[in-house]
């Protein structure tokens, strides 16, 4: 695929991979359409994604929640209205709800509490019924456009199952089992589909969200010596759209890390 003049859609571009990833797909000069449930950290991915390229990109932000099957079709649409086609859509939209399914109080070994319904459905969610709508709605509109675009869902080594993310873990497999199935399913139609799983990236939803003490831990078995970069991930990200013979695979960009 040729990104030049080319028409990608983000979620999550607020922060993290997907802010990234917009700076990333700017310098290939790309046209961006970017998504996030936040309308101000949205601004500061568009300066920035304009200012990678002296303002030589056409930029459009969409706020709305991507588990919200009408604000996914917005999304799609937007994109088509405003360009004529979409040619990627980079679905890195996602949340972290960490928990131990039970925990139990060492000294008496009864269960001291679980984690909630409401925890491991909002991931679910987000996670994983966002990233269904999103490929679901930006297939519909690369096919209704004759656009033979990819589609690159964000899924995670956690996929393998990392203990303290039943939900995560969960939501994430299944984006890996989409992404590969959707391969084979979109091919008539000149689509491809192929996922990103990154290991321990320094965002702020890691950074923040996940418990020091799990943090030293994991950064200490990471092969390379380090927590890998948002701009790695997106750099991934640009290679699947510039290589048509990535198709139905999920590339783990992990630093050699494993759960």
């Amino acid at each position: 695929m040729k990104l030049e003049g080319a028409t990608i859609v983000i979620t999550g571009a607020g922060g993290g991979i997907g802010r990234a990833a917009a700076v990333e797909f700017a310098k290939c000069g790309s046209n961006l359409v970017l998504s996030d449930i936040r309308s101000e950290p949205l601004l500061e991915t568009e300066a920035m994604a304009k200012e990678a390229t002296g303002g030589k990109i056409r930029v459009w932000n969409q706020t709305g929640d991507v588990s919200k099957e009408a604000d996914a079709a917005l999304l799609m649409q937007r994109a088509v209205q405003e360009s004529g086609r979409l040619d990627c859509a980079f679905l890195c939209a996602g949340i972290l709800r960490d928990g131990l399914l039970v925990r139990v109080d060492r000294e008496t070994g009864k269960v001291k509490g679980k984690m909630s319904l409401e925890d491991f459905q909002r991931v679910i969610d987000v996670n994983l019924t966002g990233v269904f709508l999103t490929a679901r709605e930006a297939a519909v509109q690369m096919i209704e456009s004759k656009t033979q675009g990819v589609i690159i869902p964000v899924a995670s080594v956690s996929m393998h199952g990392n203990p303290g993310q039943t939900n995560y873990s969960a939501s994430k497999a299944g984006v890996a089992a989409m992404t590969k199935l959707w391969a084979q399913e979109l091919s008539r139609c000149k689509i491809r589909s192929a996922g990103i799983a990154p290991g321990f990236i320094a965002t702020d939803m890691v950074m923040k969200d996940m418990k020091p003490e799990a943090l030293a831990k994991w950064e200490a078995q990471i092969p390379i010596g380090r927590l890998g970069q948002a701009s790695e991930i997106a750099g991934a990200a640009v290679f699947i759209c510039q290589n048509d013979l990535v198709n139905g695979v999920v590339l783990e960009i992990s630093g050699g890390v494993k759960v």
